[in-house]
């Protein structure tokens, strides 16, 4: 049985399918490494099993390879979206006073991670309308200190 060029199409559509009901994002890359396979086969229809496979492998790879590199750059994210280094050192006016094991509130001038206004969280006691600047980043909620 030989492998035709559709062979690999209808597994790229099947991987690319299959990419639904698996959340890691993975098989994707190995569905476009089929389909890149498929097309290299109709173009050039003498190439060996061997070959096919090693390209569909060497594609594949190369596009995971591309995904961590260059998309998906800053994988140390927080979970609101924004790396630390973005955000920490960022000077905001309290619109909420805010004390030790309760919550304040924080506008920035300029959107920060899409919003102006954050939920915030220190160590002291900080007036409403003081200036704070972001010390960290706790889940959703950011953690401030006097400016």
């Amino acid at each position: 049985m030989s492998v035709e060029w559709w062979h690999w199409i209808v597994l790229g559509i099947a991987l690319i399918v299959a990419e639904l009901a698996v959340p890691q994002f993975v098989l994707i890359w190995f569905g476009l490494g089929s389909l890149l396979v498929g097309l290299a086969v109709l173009v050039l229809p003498g190439m060996g099993l061997t070959a096919q496979f090693l390209l569909w492998t060497l594609a594949s790879l190369a596009m995971i390879a591309l995904w961590f590199k260059v998309f998906k750059r800053g994988a140390h994210k927080t979970r609101i979206g924004m790396s630390d280094a973005n955000v920490v050192g960022e000077v905001g006016v309290l619109t909420r006073a805010v004390e030790p094991f309760e919550r304040g509130s924080v506008r920035f001038q300029k959107p920060l991670m899409g919003s102006e206004v954050w939920e915030c969280i220190a160590d002291e006691s900080i007036r409403a309308n003081d200036r704070v600047r972001v010390t960290s980043i706790e889940g959703n909620i950011l953690k401030v200190g006097k400016a």
